[in-house]
């Protein structure tokens, strides 16, 4: 398969999450030549998200000197789920209010090229595959972990979906009996324990109001805040553990915000697991870091607008 390559070709990737969106222009080196960031507010409503949206786009365009004829494609990634067939959101709890809004019409009007809208933890995990820590390898799954818990899967060159192009939630796969009950409709689910918000509300009723918090003082030696990190470190193995029995992955990769400070806790924690492994070679499977940040996203959506990974 193609990978983006050679010269004179830009994109645009947009990159939707609950409480911030960022807005970059790439090349076809995967190079992030220019980005901006700002608050989603999906409260404020989806018409107004829409013009912010094509504002930064111009913004970036005249920053870099570029026209608008140079731009190749756009690629939304947007918190799930979403229906990439449509180019429509169908997500009223991380996106309260743009229940069914197009994402795609607008921006093909104003630029004149297509756009293409994906579940954003498979953009992060085609921006890994492309350029990242996932480059060369197959297949790939890739978990992040931040406000919640997402994932994406790459198989056979191609984002793995299930019936009528549904995105796998990774997030919702169950590791606990008796954990907190979560918005997907089930008690212990991944998310609902491992995610920033599960530690969070864990360590609210003993005064820590963010993960960052509970971080520190598990970090510092607390006791409580200790057995709420170590519970989210057994439920990331656990999902791990299943993914890998379900997939057979070359490489697992592990992104998201809480991963620059539980990343090697999560790893280690996710190959002692599959060392135990007696039906798959678990061994062999490859844990790493997402190499890209933040920006694995906006990079992966960007890869989609430039038209080389497949529908």
């Amino acid at each position: 398969m193609d990978r983006p390559g050679g010269s004179g070709g830009f994109a645009v990737g947009i990159d939707i999450g609950g409480t911030k969106t960022a807005v970059g222009l790439v090349d076809e080196q995967g190079r992030v030549l220019a980005r901006l960031e700002m608050p989603t507010r999906p409260e404020l409503g989806f018409e107004r998200a829409v013009r912010q949206w094509i504002r930064a786009v111009e913004q970036l365009l005249e920053q870099v000197r570029l026209e608008t004829t140079q731009l190749r494609g756009i690629g939304v990634g947007c918190a799930g789920p979403v229906d990439p067939r449509t180019g429509r959101i169908h997500n009223p709890y991380t996106l309260p209010g743009w229940e069914d809004c197009d994402v795609v019409t607008a921006l093909q009007e104003r630029f004149g090229v297509k756009v293409r809208l994906e579940n954003d933890a498979d953009a992060a995990v085609v921006g890994e595959w492309w350029v990242g820590a996932a480059r060369g390898h197959d297949p790939v799954v890739m978990l992040t972990f931040g406000t919640g818990v997402g994932g994406g899967i790459l198989l056979g060159g191609r984002i793995y979906r299930g019936s009528r192009g549904q995105h796998p939630e990774l997030g919702h796969v169950l590791v606990s009996e008796s954990g907190p009950r979560c918005y997907c409709g089930m008690e212990g689910c991944l998310e609902s324990l491992a995610s920033g918000t599960a530690l969070a509300t864990a360590g609210t009723p003993h005064g820590w109001t963010e993960a960052s918090a509970v971080l520190t003082a598990a970090e510092q030696g607390h006791p409580v805040a200790e057995a709420i990190v170590a519970r989210a470190t057994r439920a990331a193995a656990d999902a791990a553990w299943t993914l890998a029995h379900a997939f057979l992955p070359a490489r697992f990769v592990l992104g998201g915000g809480l991963m620059r400070r539980l990343f090697d806790r999560f790893a280690a924690a996710m190959r002692e697991r599959w060392a135990r492994a007696t039906q798959i070679r678990g061994h062999s499977i490859e844990v790493c870091r997402a190499a890209l940040g933040s920006d694995a996203g906006l990079v992966g959506a960007a890869a989609l607008g430039l038209g080389r990974f497949p529908e």
